[in-house]
């Protein structure tokens, strides 16, 4: 009976909280410093996120999004292709009483990069932790601006069996996007 009770309590608090579900969208500048064999080779790129959402904007949020970086750059092979991107991050928003909610996040990601660099597979996966903060400018109770910075440090997958050294990189990302809450 405990047990139900304890259920039910918690349940309840969901429905009657101000917690939301919330889509989003957005495009982001990427700023790659990638570093492999002692070199290090800078890239910016355009990318766009498609994100989902369930918490408040004046309180926690878990975020779960997609990231295609549209890389027209040379990282490890002159064919190098597109780059997808999933990511979980925890936020944590403030409400200060002023007009904006300033946040802060942090996650972690997966994903990969099409290139014939890696001869077995076409491609290389790599995994994030993420880092960033940002602000909610709210234009209504069903919709908000935002705008980010975050941080990325990247690991990628060994380019071969007989490479020895992983590359990695870090990432800085601008990012303005819209949410619409329901």
């Amino acid at each position: 009976m405990k047990k139900i009770t304890l259920l039910l309590l918690l349940l309840s608090s969901l429905l009657f909280g101000e917690s939301k579900i919330y889509l989003g969208t957005g495009y982001a500048y990427n700023n790659e410093t990638v570093s492999y064999n002692g070199n290090d080779k800078t890239i910016s790129n355009n990318a766009a996120r498609l994100k989902l959402g369930y918490g408040d904007r004046e309180a926690y949020a878990v975020e779960f999004s997609l990231d295609y970086v549209d890389n027209n750059k040379e990282v490890f092979d002159a064919n190098d292709g597109k780059k997808y991107g999933f990511n979980v991050e925890l936020l944590k928003a403030f409400d200060f009483g002023i007009y904006v909610n300033p946040f802060l996040k942090a996650g972690f990601g997966a994903g990969y990069m099409d290139t014939p660099a890696d001869l077995n597979n076409g491609s290389l996966t790599y995994g994030s932790f993420n880092l960033g903060a940002g602000l909610f400018i709210p234009m209504g109770e069903h919709f908000d601006i935002e705008l980010a910075y975050e941080y990325k440090g990247v690991s990628y997958q060994k380019l071969d069996n007989n490479s020895t050294n992983s590359p990695d990189s870090t990432l800085h990302i601008g990012y303005v996007g819209v949410n619409f809450r329901f």
